[in-house]
């Protein structure tokens, strides 16, 4: 494993749209995988949500490093996803990029349906997208926003599930992105926080439900990473601030 010089704290930035655009990140984040690929997971197929920037950048480099090919989701940033399709082809192997939204259930299954298609089958299901938007007072949430943050969230989850279920088989596996905002909770992302538990009590249950058929179920409970979502999130001196209250003072990488 190599040595990587992150930086102690990164630069105050803002961007205008969730969930944000990685190419207009600085620093930009690291999502290189450290070690080389051995053949792990050579044949599979594995669908990413969000796979297009951030964590799901970094997944989508190491599955296809260990010889997956990768369904790629995203929302709408193109550059980001045509760019994360070039990196993992740069590893020899193959991605489907599928744009839309998540917490639309026809279009989880139209997606789905796409890249089984392509590729034949479907061994991996990861629910990574999401988005979240920071207020101050509990009161200044919008309904609107509520309902949008839960509908990708959590919603997107449950859909994503229901579309991948069909094509999975012994031996499959489902992975949910939550985060440590289930546990700690966060001030200024009361609504995305609630949606994070919500995903720890689906993960749970979903765990014990799947079991019989030897499908099995994870969550990852990522801290403060640094990804396009939070220079999205955030105003500029909270951004600068971003991470610096972890153990290591600094924000982790993808």
């Amino acid at each position: 494993m190599s040595d990587r010089n992150f930086p102690s704290s990164v630069p105050g930035q803002t961007q205008d749209h969730q969930p944000g655009d990685e190419f207009e990140v600085h620093p930009e984040p690291d999502y290189d995988p450290r070690y080389p690929g051995s053949g792990r997971l050579d044949g599979k197929v594995v669908i990413i949500t969000g796979g297009d920037s951030g964590i799901g950048r970094a997944v989508a480099v190491l599955f296809a490093r260990e010889g997956a090919r990768v369904g790629i989701v995203y929302k709408d940033e193109v550059a980001d996803a045509e760019e994360t399709k070039r990196l993992v082809e740069r590893e020899g192997s193959e991605a489907k990029l599928v744009a839309g939204d998540v917490g639309d259930k026809s279009f989880c299954q139209d997606a789905v349906e796409s890249i089984v298609s392509e590729f034949g089958q479907l061994d991996c299901l990861i629910n990574n997208a999401a988005e979240q938007h920071a207020r101050d007072e509990v009161e200044d949430i919008p309904e609107e926003q509520l309902v949008r943050t839960f509908r990708t969230n959590i919603f997107g989850q449950f859909f994503c599930v229901q579309a991948a279920l069909p094509h999975l088989t012994e031996g499959s596996t489902i992975i949910n992105t939550t985060s440590v905002t289930a546990y700690r909770g966060q001030d200024l992302l009361l609504d995305y926080a609630s949606t994070k538990g919500a995903i720890l009590a689906f993960t749970r249950a979903l765990s014990s439900k799947l079991a019989p058929k030897k499908i099995r179920v994870n969550g990852v409970a990522p801290g403060p990473i640094w990804t396009p979502l939070i220079p999205a999130s955030f105003p500029e001196d909270k951004v600068d601030a971003f991470g610096t209250d972890s153990p290591f003072g600094r924000p982790g990488q993808p």
